[in-house]
């Protein structure tokens, strides 16, 4: 009843009977309480009869209870007739009442009422003609349409709906509010539509939330054109007062045509609330965000949706789940699993808003695009950017370049991690099924690239499709692997390969379906590489033999491959043949768990396994027996797959060829120790390195001079050997002990007891005192001297691989010992190399692609040459007495090892710097090998491309994570490395202080000792800059890393810091290190070291921390201890570095460039020639050009960030711009200026180069500023841009500089420049015309000069017309020069200046 009083208080008297609905409404009652007392007298048949009668005249028929109200005739026919009846009846307009109060009388009844709220149903009567539409409105609506009776039952609806406030409506239950709102829509024709939508909003006003839900949403259908703005406001203020109406408000508002300025209003409302809204809601929200945005804003809008939409909501549910999991109640658990899939549905449906905004509104991609874009900050970037690029390449065709260009550019600077991806794919799958054409393409192009991220990026893509998508999207991952396989490309090749692998280990059973693809691979495989085989045989091996039934057929397409390569005569098919077999024979051997499905029929299978495998064996022993190289690789590989899959071989198996092994190695290289040896050699044979003198019986030796000697004499002369015997050759020296010492070790649970004499045991060698007598040997002497050399020192390797792991302090001390001997047999082999120019050194890696075509090694850089070919065989380890407690570089053959027990064996024998040295080298080598990613760059050349690896074959069958935690493990030693190094040259520095002129160190260790200190620096900086870190699975690793270093600062504290202390713990410990570095290449490499670890996440204080430590270095005077200075192109590339640094993490970088160019440079123009700046040491003659460069192109970037000026910006904001401006275009006044002074090619060409950029710049930013802010601060715009028209006239006199010297690469600059100073002139003419100023504008003719402002004299000679032809471009030329630059410049200062002299 109150709302009625307040329905009927609201509207106004109106001039007719038909608008005046109140009174008609009292009068009405009045007579229905009249016509109840005559019913209820005459039995009811008066009032029933004249509503009832009419309507059946006219054609419809009323039903009682569920059945439809019937209509018989066509609705516009049954309008007409019940208009025509009321109008034509008798008692007229009184049969109007009569009607309404019938009506009011029959849909009191709830049944009867919903019947005429209903549609009608169709029926045609017997002989009827009339056609009735299938569909018909309801009864109430089709009385709507009639105009006499609109009003009234208008009022009567409007009175009916508070009767269902408060009604429960349930599944099958009947709306009535929305049924009665709904018969107000599209009707055709409303007489007072003010009055109707002024009812319904006060009905709003007093509704619950669900008849206001469906009164609002209804409302665009309801009003009029004319309404819409003045109801829009209605509703926008009705937005700000509360949220539960927000959806069907923005709903509402999103179907109306509303003005700009509402719009961005209402817009502004809705984009506050986005991050608070319901999920279900959230589509609503975003789709009327989107909707009828303009280009102008649509950057700005869109932005703000990007910071406000948060997706990690939309994942709780299924973090919901899974701890529901974990419960028992399975009503707890159905009730989590459509909370997921409410929410998966609901994240579908708010990417379905973005997909049409995309695809209908060409503004909404490009400014998506552009907002992803201009996000510079990694914890910018969320999950929903990566969907949004994916959703747009999917549906835009005409974006995809763009799209691909962003996606591209921000996986390279790190902002798109493979984590956030697979979020993306583990979270919303549902969402990005619907884009997997796009996936697949992009990962496609991605493995192309260049860039070892991008292609990273793209390899992760085909995992997560793999996982998270259906059959067919994983039977076409399948395929496009494949395809990349055949593609013959390097890069594409080796990382879909590592895809497969990864698929076939964590989703073996699904891989199996697709096995007959991968298989094809075996058709192809000429492209592949030995690694290659390896992997593609690991993959096909994991899959014929995971489910034995399902592999059969795989097992035997790869039986039958491998016989034919190893009955091949071709040396590359019988390397891959043996190492296809071994593989095989890896998965065969493998240990079976006694739960797997075998375990019923394990006797049959085990014999069956058996079998392959010594038929397997049997085959390759004998393929092998005659080619030392064959089988020297045959030893690698068998000595890999130990050390691979160590303690999951089935040792019975193991034992099998393990016997026959332990038999040759004895029988083939280890004879027993006598003073004399028979037979006659190139040498005499000489017994060397004993380390068991003491022990004279049973005493044993390796017998290489006599092989090496035999192996020699063998290729000189026909080398005819007995075919029935097995070949006995040097090569296979350290590739059998390496087999030995794993099997031992895997038998002896890791003891090399039964071994430990080959640890002290001499070599027959020769007297290696050849200082001097290298002159007098004959070639072959050199030579055979060489290879001798060569399979001692890879024994030795191959011995301290072995036993670096040991407990027993005695082993330890040889251990250390052999390391001492290795680098003294370095050095005599670097002496024999100098001497043997030409010489081609055994092989001692055997998967290389051609054997045959070791290249030669010349006297120029033998050690490098040396090392990278048996790099692959080096695993040692060591402590250290005086100087080092532990050291590795083992990740060659054991990345697994531990060694600070080395440290026991002090009193043994110390590790000096040589030896320190040597395996730092090493393990840098590895590290960069591993953990540096290198460019994917396309080698035009395919043959060239399998070297990439050589020397490295067994540390590539290791992934960089177990590279990494092997690192880590170290890391403690090499801390204690670095402590030590650092109070080594803090003691150098203190002895020679005021010392000049007069080293104070033995050069000689000194550079020993900085080698050492720059390679663990190197260290450092490899593992902590590894990419893997940025990988979530990583971040343990990370801490355990950062912990070791923080450790060394506060001893047992650092286990509970969080990760962001520990960072901050490491780089305090680092920065330590800055007061001893002992070059400037390890002073770049520690600030390289710092920032790798600063960048997780970089901090305030990190910034201004690494910007001092760039300072220091470069105020420091580097000087080498012969008392030369450093220089060279490596000292130039760190310099750059160094001073980017400084500049990009120093808080004010053009206060920086001035520093430099104001103080610095005076300094070195007034020094001798020779000199350096003071204040710079680092800046001399030879290195200004690098600091000009690096000045040039940071001022050029810094201007950049400086925003563009605004109408909208205050005079503050205007004079800070401005105030920033004249510093930047001083600072490259001064800059331009030198010049005069530095006049060289490099200067000149980095000045036509960023000095066009910088006048670009200023067009782009300074001006719009200039164009706002000249009326309010002139002085400051006339002194700014006098300022540069000073510099751009000095540019002007380059350009001609440069045509006169006629060298292409400036005259290359030339045009552009011009064009831009031309642009300039032009748009300052523009800036004073918009301030009503142009009068103070002339344009004059500039000549041209020369660099020192002479005027080119060539010209002048001519005849003076044409000299003012040529001359007339120059204004063009010189906005910043002379008359023309020089007038614009003093208009814009204001008239009255005088200008400037051309």
């Amino acid at each position: 009843m109150v709302s009625k009083r307040k329905l009927s208080k609201a509207d106004a008297p109106g001039e007719s009977c038909e608008t005046d609905l109140p009174s008609r409404c009292s009068e009405t009652k009045k007579s229905r309480i009249s016509d109840k007392e005559k019913a209820s007298a005459h039995g009811g048949v008066e009032n029933e009869g004249v509503f009832e009668e009419l309507l059946r005249t006219s054609g419809i028929i009323l039903k009682a209870g569920e059945g439809q109200n019937e209509i018989a005739v066509d609705q516009m026919a049954f309008q007409k007739k019940l208009w025509l009846a009321l109008e034509k009846h008798p008692t007229y307009p009184g049969v109007v009442k009569q009607f309404i109060s019938g009506l009011e009388s029959h849909i009191k009844d709830r049944n009867q009422f919903k019947n005429c709220l209903l549609p009608c149903a169709p029926i045609r009567t017997e002989g009827s003609r009339t056609l009735v539409h299938s569909y018909c409105e309801s009864l109430i609506k089709l009385l709507l349409g009639i105009k006499i009776l609109q009003p009234a039952v208008i009022t009567l609806l409007l009175e009916k709906i508070p009767e269902f406030f408060f009604d429960i409506v349930g599944t099958f239950g009947t709306n009535f509010p929305r049924l009665i709102v709904n018969q107000f829509k599209w009707l055709d024709k409303l007489l007072d539509s003010q009055d109707l939508v002024k009812n319904l909003m006060q009905m709003v006003s007093v509704s619950p939330v669900p008849v206001q839900h469906d009164i609002i949403t209804s409302l665009p259908e309801i009003l009029e054109d004319s309404q819409q703005s003045e109801v829009a406001r209605e509703l926008s203020c009705l937005l700000k007062q509360g949220r539960r109406l927000t959806v069907p408000i923005l709903d509402a508002l999103s179907r109306l045509d509303l003005d700009a300025g509402l719009l961005a209003e209402v817009r502004q409302s809705a984009m506050t609330i986005v991050p608070s809204v319901k999920l279900e809601d959230l589509p609503v929200v975003v789709k009327f965000i989107l909707h009828n945005v303009k280009a102008a804003d649509a950057v700005e809008v869109i932005s703000d949706l990007r910071k406000s939409l948060d997706l990690s909501s939309c994942v709780l549910p299924l973090q919901i789940l899974g701890s529901q999991k974990k419960l028992k109640s399975q009503v707890q658990a159905s009730s989590s699993m459509s909370q997921v899939t409410t929410s998966q549905n609901c994240v579908k449906l708010l990417f379905d808003v973005i997909k049409l905004a995309v695809r209908f509104q060409k503004d909404v991609s490009e400014a998506w695009i552009k907002a992803i874009e201009n996000s510079m900050s990694v914890s910018d970037h969320k999950v929903l950017d990566l969907i949004v690029l994916l959703l747009i390449h999917s549906t835009n065709t005409k974006n995809r370049k763009q799209t691909e260009k962003v996606l591209r550019s921000k996986i390279r600077l790190g902002c798109m991690p493979e984590q956030l991806m697979q979020n993306a794919f583990q979270n919303h799958s549902m969402v990005i099924k619907d884009f997997f054409p796009s996936i697949l393409a992009l990962a496609q192009m991605f493995l192309h690239s260049a860039h070892p991220a991008v292609v990273s990026f793209g390899s992760c893509m085909y995992k997560q499709a793999f996982a998270a998508f259906d059959s067919y999207c994983q039977q076409e991952v399948v395929t496009a692997l494949v395809t990349h396989v055949c593609s013959g490309n390097e890069t594409e090749l080796d990382i879909s390969l590592d895809v497969l692998t990864d698929l076939v280990v964590l989703h073996t059973s699904l891989l199996m379906r697709y096995a007959t693809f991968v298989k094809t691979i075996l058709d192809s495989t000429q492209k592949l590489n030995p690694c290659q085989i390896r992997k593609l045989f690991y993959i096909l091996s994991t899959l014929a033999f995971s489910q034995r039934q399902e592999g059969s057929y795989i097992q035997d397409d790869m039986h039958m491959v491998i016989r034919k390569w190893l009955s091949s005569t071709v040396p590359n098919h019988k390397q891959m043949g043996i190492i296809g077999a071994v593989t095989m024979i890896g998965s065969v051997a493998l240990k079976r768990n006694e739960g797997d499905g075998s375990s019923l029929e394990r006797p049959e299978l085990n014999s069956e396994r058996d079998g392959q495998l010594s038929t397997l064996l049997d085959l390759v022993g004998f393929c092998c027996e005659q080619t030392p190289e064959v089988l020297a690789l045959y030893y690698d590989e068998l000595a890999s797959l130990i050390e691979k899959q160590k303690g999951n071989l089935d040792l019975q198996l193991l034992d099998e060829f393990g016997k026959s092994l332990v038999e040759d190695f004895p029988s083939d290289f280890v004879v027993d120790l006598n003073p004399t040896v028979d037979g006659s050699f190139l040498f005499p044979v000489k017994s060397l390195y004993n380390l068991d003198e003491d022990e004279s019986q049973g005493a044993i030796a390796i017998n290489l001079l006599p092989l090496v000697s035999q192996s020699e004499l063998g290729r000189v002369t026909d080398g005819t050997s007995s075919q029935s015997k097995r070949v006995v050759s040097p090569i296979c020296l350290s590739p059998c002990f390496r087999l030995l010492r794993l099997y031992t070790g895997e038998q002896n649970s890791g003891s090399l007891e039964e071994i430990d004499a080959l640890l002290g045991c001499p070599l027959y060698l020769t007297d290696l005192e050849v200082e001097g007598k290298l002159d007098s040997l004959s070639k072959q002497e050199r030579e055979f001297l060489c290879s001798l050399l060569f399979y001692a020192l890879n024994w030795f390797r191959e011995v301290v691989n072995a036993f670096c792991q040991q407990q027993d302090a005695e082993m330890k001390g040889k251990v250390l010992t052999r390391l001492q001997n290795i680098t003294e047999l370095q050095t005599v082999l670097g002496k024999c190399l100098a001497a043997t120019p030409g010489y081609v050194p055994p092989p001692a890696t055997f998967d290389s692609e051609a054997l045959e075509a070791v290249p030669s090694i010349n006297a120029v850089g033998p050690v490098r040459k040396r090392n990278g070919r048996k790099k692959k065989a080096d695993g040692s380890k060591a402590g250290s007495a005086d100087r080092s407690q532990a050291d590795d570089s083992s990740e060659g053959n054991q990345p697994d090892t531990e060694l600070s027990e080395l440290e026991k064996a002090r009193e043994v024998v110390q590790l000096g710097p040589a030896e320190l040295c040597f395996l730092l080298d090493d393990l840098c080598w590895k590290l960069e090998h591993v953990l540096t990613p290198c460019s994917t760059r396309r080698v035009p050349f395919p043959k060239e491309r399998g070297y990439k690896d050589i020397g490295f074959s067994h540390l590539c069958q290791r992934s960089p994570k177990e590279v990494a935690m092997c690192v880590v493990k170290l890391l403690k030693p090499l801390c204690n490395h670095m402590e030590n190094m650092h109070n080594y040259f803090q003691s150098v520095v203190t002895q020679n202080r005021g010392v000049e002129d007069e080293p104070g160190v033995n050069i000689q260790e000194h550079q020993l000792m900085s080698s050492c200190y720059q390679q663990l620096l190197l260290t450092f900086r490899s593992l902590f800059a590894w990419n893997g870190f940025s990988q979530h699975e990583n971040t343990d690793l990370l801490r355990s890393a950062l912990q070791v270093l923080a450790d060394r600062l506060k001893p047992g504290e650092t286990e509970f810091l969080l990760l962001e202390e520990l960072i901050s713990e490491s780089f305090h410990y680092l920065l330590n290190f800055q007061q001893s570095v002992p070059s400037f290449h390890c002073a770049f490499i520690l600030t390289q070291l710092l920032i790798a670890i600063a960048e997780k996440p970089m901090a305030g204080w990190k910034k201004e921390k690494m910007a001092s430590l760039a300072k220091q270095f470069l105020c420091q005077s580097w000087v080498k201890p012969s008392g030369d200075r450093e220089k060279g192109s490596q000292f130039n590339n760190a310099l750059h570095t160094l001073l980017c640094v400084y500049l990009e993490h120093t808080d004010n970088i053009l206060k920086a460039i001035e520093e430099i160019s104001s103080v610095g440079v005076p300094e070195l123009i007034n020094s001798a020639k020779d000199g350096c700046s003071s204040t710079y040491p680092t800046l001399s003659r030879q290195t200004f050009p690098v600091f000009f460069r690096v000045m040039m192109a940071q001022l050029e970037s810094s201007v950049k960030s400086i925003p563009a000026g605004k109408p909208s910006d205050s005079s503050e904001v205007q004079l800070e711009k401005l105030l920033r401006w004249n510093i930047a275009v001083r600072n490259f006044h001064i800059l331009i200026n030198l010049v005069k002074v530095f006049d060289s090619r490099p200067v000149l060409s980095i000045c036509l180069k960023y000095g066009r950029l910088f006048v670009e710049a200023f067009l782009k930013l300074a001006m719009p500023l200039l164009d706002y802010s000249f009326k309010k601060h002139r002085d400051d715009v006339q002194s700014l841009l006098k300022t540069l028209q000073l510099s751009t006239r000095q540019l002007h006199h380059m350009c001609g500089h440069s045509k006169i010297c006629q060298d292409i690469g400036l005259t290359n600059h030339v045009p552009l420049l011009k064009k831009s100073l031309e642009q300039f002139v032009y748009r300052v003419k523009a800036m004073l015309a918009f301030n009503h100023c142009q009068e103070a504008f002339w344009v004059g003719i500039l000549k041209n000069r020369d660099l020192q402002g002479e005027e080119i004299l060539s010209q002048a000679s001519e005849e003076r017309d044409s000299d003012e032809e040529d001359s007339v471009e120059s204004p063009a030329e010189e906005p910043s020069g002379s008359g023309t630059d020089a007038s614009d410049e003093d208009g814009a200062a204001g008239p009255g200046l005088s200008p400037a002299k051309p």
